[in-house]
């Protein structure tokens, strides 16, 4: 598929759009708005397990507990592996444990809508508010260690064209995705947990992965034109050239996630489906960021002087050979 896209031309109509995403997920999460609702691994509070006997539907029981105790609430079903009965997880969030009232009306409410079940409680565990902190911090050292390793890779691998410039405007297109993926949490009322923590560092895997190729291909590129055609132009040739590529590798991983995240769904698996639907996401925005914001952010940041045909190779790489008329005219002069 030939395109002839003209991609920095429009560079800025990209970017009011991110812009436009980003303000949106930053109100949706204030407080008075929608907040981020902080899971308990995130935020601490309460795990309270249940023996039942038959499948239960985890959205009715996480809805019946959180009107119970008016706190959000997180479901998972398991089976207990020294008695092989059926253990229903209910994960509360929150500042404070459980009290021994509202445990005692929650396991009420409980037996009241599944009759049948035979529910009996289990365990109760708390979880303190400053192990969810300490969680959430370890989190976020991982996303910055991998978007630091991300840039010194990206740096060293395009030294050349200067590498380091392109790693940092990689992972800018790379926080634009992990906003744009903690935004679909936020609007999704989708708990902030461990989840979050594996699609972002999935995802700045897989996106820069599609940058590096864009930015092999403008390598190759400038070589090939010997630095001669503007690097605008350059980076609209090197990303229409790669483009078909993006959106075919996209559309693969995309739907094999989809498959996965309608299985998760038949099954009521929900912790596999709260992970499917954002990676599903964060594949169509990390396409977006690595043809709309990668390049031409970078090739904008070279440029910012108003040299569009500025010499990017570093001076030990092989120079062009000279045009036969060039040639022929300085044989001449060497002769005289």
């Amino acid at each position: 598929m030939k395109t002839n896209i003209d991609f920095y031309g429009k560079r800025f109509i990209f970017f009011g759009i991110s812009l436009a995403m980003i303000l949106v997920v930053i109100v949706a999460s204030m407080p008075f708005v929608l907040g981020v609702p902080l899971d308990i691994q995130f935020k601490g509070g309460s795990i309270v397990k249940y023996y039942h006997d038959e499948p239960i539907d985890l959205e009715q029981a996480a809805s019946v507990a959180a009107a119970s105790i008016g706190a959000n609430v997180s479901a998972l079903d398991i089976a207990d592996a020294a008695s092989g009965k059926k253990v229903l997880t209910l994960n509360v969030a929150g500042d404070q444990a459980l009290t021994v009232e509202q445990q005692s009306k929650l396991a009420a409410d409980l037996v009241a809508a599944f009759p049948d079940q035979n529910l009996t409680v289990s365990e109760t565990n708390v979880v303190a508010p400053f192990l969810g902190r300490e969680y959430l911090m370890r989190g976020l050292w991982a996303i910055l260690i991998a978007s630091v390793l991300i840039i010194l890779y990206v740096g060293i691998r395009f030294k050349a064209i200067g590498g380091l410039s392109a790693g940092v405007f990689g992972v800018v297109a790379l926080i634009h995705d992990c906003i744009f993926v903690f935004g679909l949490f936020v609007v999704l009322r989708i708990p902030v947990n461990d989840n979050l923590i594996a699609v972002i560092l999935t995802i700045l895997g897989y996106s820069i992965n599609d940058t590096i190729v864009i930015y092999d291909r403008y390598r190759e590129n400038y070589r090939l034109t010997g630095g001669r055609m503007p690097l605008p132009q350059l980076m609209n040739l090197s990303i229409n050239q790669t483009l078909s590529r993006t959106i075919n590798t996209s559309l693969t991983v995309f739907t094999s996630i989809a498959v996965v995240y309608i299985f998760a769904t038949i099954y009521n698996i929900s912790s596999i489906r709260d992970f499917a639907l954002p990676m599903m996401a964060g594949l169509l925005s990390g396409t977006y960021s690595t043809v709309f914001i990668a390049g031409t952010s970078w090739v904008m940041w070279k440029t910012r002087k108003g040299d569009h045909t500025a010499p990017l190779l570093a001076p030990s790489a092989e120079p062009v050979a000279p045009k036969p008329a060039a040639q022929a005219a300085a044989n001449g002069k060497s002769k005289r």
